[in-house]
């Protein structure tokens, strides 16, 4: 089977799985009344964060141990007329480029996870609220 051949089958069977329903409920029984397809505990997203934390920290330390060492080489060749002095210059300063932007990025998955996670607690904690003034009341219509 060719790759055009096969590509095209798969689109179609995608199509079709997502076609519009009208007045149904998927065949494979996702969402509504069924059970919750996603569902995420504040203890998954504190891991996931604690996880982030530690590969930035480690990332941080173990990431830097190079850069003085090659830092150092760009220099001697250069100074010493190589011309490979400013390739291994440029690899350095990619390197740290793209070891700040992972870092940040790790910084700002475990931010984000400990945001989550306060928020839902706060969520968690006003619903409570509306819901014991909501059950007052139905005891009172009774």
């Amino acid at each position: 089977m060719t790759f055009e051949k096969e590509w095209a089958e798969l689109r179609s069977a995608a199509a079709q799985r997502s076609a519009m329903q009208i007045n149904s409920a998927p065949a494979e029984g996702g969402g509504g009344a069924g059970a919750p397809d996603l569902v995420v505990n504040r203890d998954d997203l504190g891991a996931i964060g604690n996880d982030a934390y530690d590969l930035r920290t480690r990332l941080s330390k173990d990431g830097d141990h190079a850069r003085p060492a090659t830092f150092d080489a760009a220099i001697a060749l250069t100074n010493g007329n190589f011309a490979s002095g400013s390739a291994v210059l440029k690899v350095h300063d990619f390197w740290q480029k793209h070891l700040k932007t992972l870092l940040d990025s790790c910084a700002h998955i475990s931010n984000h996870l400990d945001y989550t996670k306060a928020q839902h607690a706060k969520d968690d904690v006003k619903i409570g609220g509306e819901l014991t003034s909501i059950s007052k009341l139905s005891e009172y219509m009774k």
